[in-house]
This record gives C-alpha cells, sequence and structure tokens, in this order.
C-alpha cells in the first residue's frame, strides 16, 4: 500500500468499530482462554502499552515495525512484539507508555508519532500483563536505533499484513508449553504467533474495512 493512500484512509479507519476479542481470537492458540473481566480483574494486572507505528519507506510503501526481543531469562524472551512495555508511575497515560517505551527501545521520537486509534486490550496469561495497542504514524521514514531489550528491529510491508498467503500454523515451545501447534503470520522471514499475532489480526480486520 503507497503511503499517501495510507493516510489517506486514517480519518476512515478512525471511525471503524473494532474488531474486538473475535478478531483476536482468530490467531490465538487453542489453549488460550478467553478470561472474564472478573478474572481478570482479581489478577490485578499489571498494565502495559504498544506502538503499532506505520512509516513510508524508501519507496513510499507503507511500513511498521516488530521487534526481537533479546535473550534474557524471562517469559517473553526471543519473542516477536510491537515496541512497547509497562506502565510506568511517571506517564499520565497509556498512550504516554507507548510513545516512551518506542523511544527507549528503537529511537522513535515521540511528537514525530501521530497516534489515530487505540485498539482492543490484549491480557498475557503467562506475565500477568493487560497491554493496549495503540496505532500511530511517522511522515518519514525513520532511522531506527536499539536498546538492550531489543535483539533486532524488523520492518513489515503492510501489504504483506494483508496479503492472506501471510497467516499460516507452527510448532512453537516456550517456558510454559512444549510442542504446541499455534496459528501464525509469516512475515519478513519472521514467525510471529501468541498475543502479537491477535494484536495483527484485529489491525488487518480494521485495515480490510477501507
Amino acid at each position: 500500500m503507497e503511503f499517501k493512500d495510507f493516510k489517506n484512509s486514517i480519518s476512515k479507519l478512525s471511525g471503524i468499530s473494532l474488531g474486538g476479542l473475535e478478531a483476536q481470537f482468530e490467531l490465538a492458540p487453542k489453549f488460550r482462554k478467553k478470561y472474564s473481566q472478573e478474572f481478570i480483574d482479581a489478577k490485578n494486572a499489571k498494565k502495559a502499552a504498544v506502538l503499532a507505528m506505520f512509516y513510508p519507506n524508501s519507496q513510499e510503501k507503507t511500513c511498521f515495525l516488530l521487534t526481537l526481543r533479546a535473550t534474557y531469562n524471562g517469559t517473553h524472551a526471543s519473542q516477536i512484539s510491537f515496541p512497547g512495555g509497562k506502565f510506568d508511575s511517571d506517564d499520565n497515560s497509556l498512550e504516554k507508555t507507548a510513545l516512551r517505551e518506542a523511544q527507549e527501545e528503537v529511537g522513535i521520537k515521540p511528537d514525530d508519532v501521530q497516534i489515530f486509534k487505540q485498539m482492543t486490550d490484549v491480557f498475557i496469561p503467562p506475565s500477568n500483563f493487560m497491554v493496549t495497542p495503540f496505532l500511530g504514524f511517522l511522515n518519514y521514514t525513520p532511522n531506527f536505533t536499539k536498546n538492550e531489550e531489543v535483539e533486532e528491529n524488523i520492518p513489515v510491508l503492510l501489504e504483506d499484513l494483508l496479503n492472506e498467503n501471510a497467516f499460516s500454523t507452527t510448532i512453537v515451545s516456550t517456558s510454559y508449553a512444549k510442542n504446541i501447534l499455534v496459528p501464525c503470520f509469516n512475515l519478513s522471514n519472521c514467525i510471529v504467533w501468541g498475543a502479537t499475532a491477535m494484536m495483527l489480526n484485529e489491525i488487518k480486520v480494521l485495515l480490510k474495512e477501507i
């Protein structure tokens, strides 16, 4: 998708209803449960936010950024995600969290990002986080950096996400489950599954409306 066409669609995207849990759970592993709000409230889930940021590449095609998390002793080590992280007491909103974390992790300037939509929260049971995704865009091609939390920056063409051939399944093993078959996206030669794939599918469903 040409970036100028994407920008022209933003006003329409802002008014389209979200696909919500129905869209997210199309890409959820079979063992993933739809927890009730009462259950999540009882778990006192930690708040976090991520940024799905769209920008033009050198050919003026619309891209967004994913990251490969660094290897560490933690639940989500070496997994693919959007830039983002935990809500900080100094943040005055979850939107501020998403922008701050994107700056820290990949060098995006918060003042240059225009947020245009908040997506459906995603509860992540293994780490007990409730994550709020935000959609935003930059008017230029950024020079990404990375901090110690990021192993690799992964630019993805938006048209690849919208391509039905990007959907697949794969077998994964994690710290909490072994050899499980999960739905996924194959994007930029990377397998994206779990919470990030759930977020991406809701974004895909949204974009299919324009």
